[in-house]
């Protein structure tokens, strides 16, 4: 098939999809909002679109930006659709049964969709570049946000601050740091908390500061119920679990108890163990 004329004196490549259980027309009207698009615009425009017909297209226009760059070397960033279109394919003929024992034929159209995308000229591609470098400086958010700081300080009866001292007031993010105190709460936490605050490198870390020997291919729950059993006293811990969660406490510690014994026997058991060790 020779090119299109829009096409023919620049890099292009196409995709086809033939056999489109759908008419021509039903495409068409799909094609003509992506028709002169770059592929990043075309794209959103088919992945919004309500109608089935744009899933197939968009398939077809993916499929043609990847043919270009894997089999032409073309930078998917500087192509646009140059040009679409939809042909008539063969035409199904169903028969529907009606009244008196008559049939009425039923036409189930198909159509051979193509998309042609092509790469844009040298001069279109710094158009485009400069456009994009302006939308990208934050030039007009940054006006409106200095313009509404001096139309605030002006209304109030302030001294109006400039550009320049705005740009010198802007603190830089810090990271905070995590200081003793916090590893101490950190360490003082139920197990339920440390599994929810922290990763299970972060858990490994306090484990190993609290001075409690796990393993690395324990879980989050068992490191954290590890480094509560190893620093909590009795107390806390008769206040924090259940019954039935002390048990499984004791358990995980190797500590023998009795399921008769009252919370606060078991915590002191898990505490003794630990004084012990």
């Amino acid at each position: 098939m020779a090119a299109p004329a829009a096409v023919r004196d620049r890099p292009h490549t196409q995709a086809q999809v033939r056999y489109v259980r759908m008419s021509a027309s039903k495409a068409r009207q799909v094609l003509d909002l992506i028709r002169g698009k770059s592929v990043g615009a075309a794209d959103d425009v088919l992945a919004l679109s309500e109608r089935d017909a744009a899933l197939v297209i968009q398939k077809c226009l993916r499929s043609a930006v990847a043919n270009a760059e894997h089999n032409d070397g073309l930078d998917p960033e500087e192509l646009f659709v140059a040009t679409c279109f939809a042909d008539e394919g063969p035409t199904l003929r169903r028969f529907r049964p009606r009244a008196r024992g008559r049939a009425t034929r039923i036409r189930k159209r198909t159509c051979h969709i193509t998309v042609i995308v092509a790469r844009y000229s040298p001069d279109e591609l710094a158009v485009r570049r400069e456009i994009e470098r302006t939308k990208g400086s934050g030039k007009g958010r940054s006006s409106d946000a200095s313009s509404r700081r001096r139309r605030v300080a002006k209304s109030r009866g302030e001294e109006v601050p400039t550009e320049d001292a705005v740009e010198e007031t802007v603190d830089e993010p810090t990271v905070d740091e995590p200081t003793v105190d916090e590893t101490d709460t950190a360490v003082e936490a139920t197990a339920e908390e440390l599994v929810e605050e922290h990763t299970k490198d972060e858990l490994l870390e306090i484990a190993d500061e609290a001075g409690v020997e796990v393993a690395k291919s324990s879980n989050k729950a068992e490191i954290a119920g590890a480094i509560e059993v190893a620093t909590a006293s009795a107390d806390e811990l008769a206040e924090a679990h259940t019954k039935d969660e002390l048990l499984e406490l004791a358990e995980q510690a190797g500590v023998e108890v009795a399921k008769s014994w009252t919370k606060p026997q078991i915590a002191e058991a898990i505490v003794a163990s630990r004084e012990d060790d």
